[in-house]
């Protein structure tokens, strides 16, 4: 079906930050799958893991125990926060479950209301309840009704934020940076004064981790920036380098609102996936891959500004890791269509804001690369 506006180019091969099409020719890779190649294309380790896991066991179902499951839950919450796992397939399956799990706490054992406090902006997946928490109007339109329980403020308002709770709100969620929403970053300490709102009116806080996580901002989590913890965090994208893998993980007192048979997932935390998803972990702390995105994050943000000064287009350069967003005062839409005749894979969100997110592997010579092919670009067009 067409639910996407495909590029003309067919990509059959890729090995770090370079893919390849079915006529041979290569590109860079500033797109990294949307934020979840984090290791890049084709990693050996993550390879082999999955092939060795592939030669034991597909599938088993969730009736029994799965090991890897056991040992994947037991690495996040080491890595994060003391915390029970649900694994499923995507970021939308686990902001789905992030959203049931308030609904169920607060209607079980909460003593607030189920309702739950989203932002403008934001982008929480494509189920009708993660539509209904994306506060887009785009992604909502034709899928009326859409369900109820949800209140979108201004995100990086906290006077906003607290102006909007009463006893009906259970929840906050949040992303840390917003992702579609056109890489925006909230004021420093904000991820902060949300935690203490939420601890003063006893709401959870939810923190969609899905594009932020897995060391895109130059931390494993991108709450570890502010020194607090969520009480339920969601991973995807990146957490399995490529292979389908999603997890909710919340804090033991709101994850015991689930029990047998109050949420499910056929292919939720399947070896396969969990051989991918704990092959990722070690080699992210390991090789510290956090630290590195973090100092090429910073390299990055200086050749984005060094662009920025010889070209007037450009309105404003933001982000933090390998995760930046460039916004022009005009419509770039064309630009990734225009990056395929450079040999470079760029995406373009809310139609002026180009996209940065590579592999956490890339190399400063690479990211050299890509600045000169964005200037030719800009010089092209006359921006």
């Amino acid at each position: 079906m067409e639910t996407y506006s495909r590029l003309p180019v067919q990509l059959v091969r890729g090995k770090g930050c370079r893919v390849w099409d079915d006529a041979g020719k290569d590109y860079l890779d500033m797109v990294s799958g949307i934020a979840v190649c984090n290791l890049g294309h084709a990693h050996p380790k993550i390879v082999d893991a999955l092939t060795e896991q592939a030669k034991k066991l597909f599938h088993c179902s969730n009736l029994y125990r799965i090991p890897l499951q056991e040992e994947l839950a037991e690495k996040i919450a080491g890595l994060s926060f003391d915390s029970r796992a649900f694994f499923c397939n995507s970021g939308a399956e686990a902001n789905e479950a992030a959203i049931k799990l308030v609904r169920r706490y607060a209607n079980t054992l909460g003593k607030r209301g189920a309702h739950i406090i989203t932002f403008d902006g934001s982008f929480h997946g494509r189920t009708l309840a993660t539509v209904a928490a994306t506060a887009q109007g785009k992604f909502r339109r034709g899928f009326d009704p859409i369900p109820v329980g949800f209140t979108a403020v201004p995100y990086g308002d906290i006077g906003a934020l607290e102006g909007a709770v009463d006893e009906s709100v259970g929840a906050v969620m949040l992303e840390p940076i917003q992702g579609e929403g056109g890489i925006n970053i909230p004021p420093e300490g904000y991820l902060g004064q949300v935690r203490q709102l939420c601890d003063r009116h006893g709401m959870l806080m939810v923190l969609d981790e899905v594009q932020t996580g897995m060391g895109r901002t130059g931390k494993l989590f991108c709450y570890m920036h502010e020194g607090i913890e969520p009480d339920i965090m969601t991973l995807a994208k990146a957490l399995g380098n490529g292979f389908p893998v999603g997890a909710m993980v919340a804090k033991p007192q709101v994850a015991k609102a689930f029990e047998p048979g109050s949420h499910a997932s056929t292919f939720g935390g399947n070896p396969l996936a969990m051989a991918s998803a704990i092959a990722t972990l070690k080699v992210m702390i390991e090789e510290n891959i956090p630290e590195k995105a973090a100092e090429k994050g910073r390299y990055l943000m200086d050749r984005l500004l060094e662009l920025k000064s010889a070209h007037a287009g450009m309105k404003e350069v933001r982000g933090r890791g390998l995760m930046a967003g460039i916004e022009f005062e005009a419509d770039i839409s064309s630009f990734a269509a225009d990056g395929l005749d450079k040999g470079i894979l760029l995406n373009v969100i809310q139609s002026r804001i180009l996209r940065i997110a590579p592999a956490l592997v890339i190399e400063k010579q690479e990211i050299d690369e890509a600045i000169a092919a964005i200037d030719a670009l800009l010089a092209e067009k006359g921006l």
